[in-house]
Formats: structure tokens, C-alpha cells, sequence
């Protein structure tokens, strides 16, 4: 990205979208209702009761505009917005988001942390589980790593498990990322990430519709998916659950239009089971970088040319596999890419428990095996 001018101080413009949007109960349609009917945010604040109810608000949005002002939310917002690399988009400005602004519910205000230029390019969600397999977390890796070097811009929510690795994986490969959080901006949640908000900032940008101070909230993270799918072109969902929130993600992208991708799993693994939901109802199922790519080739680098990650294919297993001394090459071969427990492979085997589980380690340590939950184990 190339380097931005200097920004011009907060106005009195941006004070009062700021004020206007900490109005309690003033949520991103009624304040584009509002803005439509007055014009700006400030005629909308002054307005009589008369006004508001022509301009079509109800009674409830009515006494919210009533309550007095979060003058000291507001001082917070613009002592933030004064610091270096923040930055406000208004929905009423040119580097607004053309893709959120056929959202039915667009953000009036983004608060961006790091250079929103990235907020412009074209973008793959990358989302999966909190608590993913150490299968996906290398899938959503190198998933991120691959396509970044094609030039697509990936971009998750920063939670722990799929969305960090895919983070990881577009900074590790060069590129840029975008988290769309569900946070004020000068807040880091979960805490542990701070670091990667930080690498994130430099190298990208962070983006929030909610002001400062506000915390993680159960609600925040539904209305955060909205944003995350509608600035891409398309999601791929990496490991879910049936319950996931990738699937709210999921569902949001199609409804907006987006592209839905799945990476398949073993049947037995809780944690495929949303992605086998999504290709049942038409999501394009992945297993490589090519297979993206059929779908957004025009966005992409058009030199590309390489196979996806992690290609079952084009594994060299069998000379891996040919290092091995013969019990060690038993144990692995009991194993499949399924998870695997630990009472399966003994019976395999026939060999005894305290000899299986130093293999395990061993395989482990050099590579060749995964531990999952519940004591199971799987090829790599």
C-alpha cells in the first residue's frame, strides 16, 4: 500500500456523527434514516420531536435523541481519533467501503486502526472455528499464505483458533490483513492477541463500527460478521461446528451476494460438520487455492499458477513414511487422516500401551502425527 498523507484534525462534522451514533438506541438504520431526512447528523440532533416522528422514527428512537449526549464518550472518540493511524470513515465519505454500502444495514462510522486504504481492495474472509483442529489450523495458514501471494487481501475477526491462523498466514506471507472486530477500537480482545492487533496495524488495518471503550459483548460478534462478509467477495469457512458463528458469517455472505466456500473434513469430526452443512446447501467445496480461485480469478494476480496447499496429492508420504523403523511405521499406519483414538490403534497394532504412546510422541515430535481432543491422534 502506498503511504497516506497526514489526516486533517477531527471536524466539527465528524463530532457530530460521532455524537449522533453514541446515542443509545440510534442503531446503523435509523441513523441512515435519519441522515437521509435531515441531511446531517447535527440537524438530526436539534430536531423536534415533530420533525423526528416525520422523518419516521418511533418512540422509543425519539426519547433516545431526547437523552442528553455522551459528551465524555465523544471527548474519548476524538482524543482517539487525533492519535497517529486512526482513522474515521463516515459513511457519507469517499473512502467508505463501496461493497458495505449495498449492505441493508451499513455502518454509518468505521473506526480504523492502521491504514484503511486495505478496506478498498479485494478481499477472502477466511473464518472457521475458535477451537480448531491443528489440521486447520495449518489450512487456514496456508490457505492465507497461498492466496495472499495471488493477491487477494484476507481478512477475519482476530478470534483465537481459524481466524488468527489466518492472519498469521497473510503476514507471514508479506501481504496485508484486515480484522473486523467486535470492540471499541482501543480495545484487544481476546487480550492474548495484542501482539497480533499490533503486527496487524502496521501491516494492515483493524476495523470496528463501535466507539471506544465498548467491550466484547455476546451481540457484538452477529453484527460483526455482517461487516466482515460484506467487505469480501467471497468466505471460506475452514473447520466449524453446527453452532459455529462461521455459519452466521456464512449465511450473511450469501445473502449479500458473496461467493461461500467449505474445506471438507473426515466425517467423524464434530468440527466438519458445519463445513458439510454449507457444501449440502451449495457452497463450493475446497481443497486447494485453485478452487478459490475458479471464482475469483478476475480479482486475483492473472499470472497465477500453482496448486492449492496441502494437496492430498501431491504429499510425499511414501518417502516420509519409508524413514520410519517397523513399529513406528505400524503405529502410523493404524493411523488415518481421521482422528484416531488411542484404544483403536492398540487394537491395530496388538502392540502394548506403553510402547504405542512413546511412538505416539515420538511420530508427534518428528512430525508425522497430530494430537486432537479426547486422545485421539491423526495423520498429518
Amino acid at each position: 500500500m502506498p503511504s497516506r498523507p497526514p489526516e486533517p484534525a477531527p471536524s466539527h462534522a465528524d463530532a457530530d456523527w460521532l455524537r449522533l451514533w453514541r446515542q443509545p438506541g440510534i442503531g446503523p438504520k435509523a441513523f441512515l434514516q435519519l441522515l437521509e431526512h435531515f441531511g446531517d447528523p447535527g440537524a438530526a440532533l436539534n430536531a423536534r420531536d415533530a420533525q423526528l416522528q416525520g422523518a419516521g422514527l418511533d418512540a422509543r428512537a425519539r426519547r433516545a435523541l431526547r437523552t442528553e449526549p455522551d459528551e465524555t464518550g465523544l471527548a474519548a472518540d476524538l482524543a482517539w481519533l487525533a492519535e497517529p493511524h486512526h482513522h474515521l470513515l463516515r459513511y457519507d465519505s469517499s473512502g467508505y467501503p463501496a461493497r458495505l454500502r449495498d449492505l441493508p444495514d451499513p455502518p454509518p462510522l468505521l473506526f480504523v486502526v492502521g491504514d484503511p486504504d486495505w478496506l478498498r481492495v479485494p478481499q477472502l474472509a477466511i473464518i472457521g472455528s475458535r477451537k480448531a483442529s491443528a489440521g486447520g489450523l495449518d489450512n487456514a495458514r496456508e490457505f492465507a499464505a497461498h492466496l495472499t501471494t495471488l493477491g487477494l487481501t484476507v481478512s477475519s475477526g482476530m478470534a483465537l483458533g481459524v481466524d488468527a491462523a489466518a492472519h498469521e498466514g497473510a503476514l507471514q506471507a508479506g501481504g496485508g490483513t484486515v480484522a473486523v472486530i467486535g470492540t471499541g477500537p482501543d480495545r484487544v480482545y481476546p487480550a492474548r492477541h495484542r501482539a497480533l492487533a499490533h503486527r496487524i496495524a502496521r501491516q494492515g488495518c483493524l476495523v470496528s463500527e463501535y466507539p471506544t471503550g465498548v467491550g466484547p459483548r455476546p451481540e457484538h460478534f452477529p453484527r460483526r460478521n455482517r461487516i466482515l462478509s460484506g467487505l469480501s467477495h467471497g468466505v471460506l469457512v475452514v473447520e466449524a461446528g453446527l453452532n459455529s458463528g462461521s455459519l452466521i458469517t456464512a449465511r450473511l455472505a450469501l445473502e449479500q451476494g458473496r461467493e461461500v466456500f467449505a474445506i471438507p473434513g473426515s466425517i467423524h469430526n464434530p468440527l466438519a460438520k458445519g463445513c458439510h452443512r454449507l457444501i449440502r446447501d451449495g457452497a463450493k467445496l475446497v481443497e486447494s487455492a485453485e478452487h478459490v480461485l475458479e471464482e475469483l480469478s478476475d480479482l486475483a494476480m492473472p499470472d497465477w499458477t500453482a496448486t492449492g496447499p496441502r494437496e492430498a496429492e501431491n504429499a510425499p508420504e511414501t518417502a516420509a513414511d519409508d524413514r520410519l523403523d517397523p513399529e513406528h511405521q505400524q503405529v502410523l499406519d493404524a493411523l488415518g487422516h481421521d482422528p484416531t483414538p488411542l484404544e483403536l490403534v492398540l487394537q491395530r497394532t496388538g502392540l502394548t500401551p506403553d510402547v504405542v504412546s512413546s511412538i505416539l510422541l515420538l511420530l508427534e515430535l518428528r512430525g508425522y502425527v497430530t494430537a486432537s481432543a479426547g486422545g485421539r491422534y491423526q495423520r498429518r
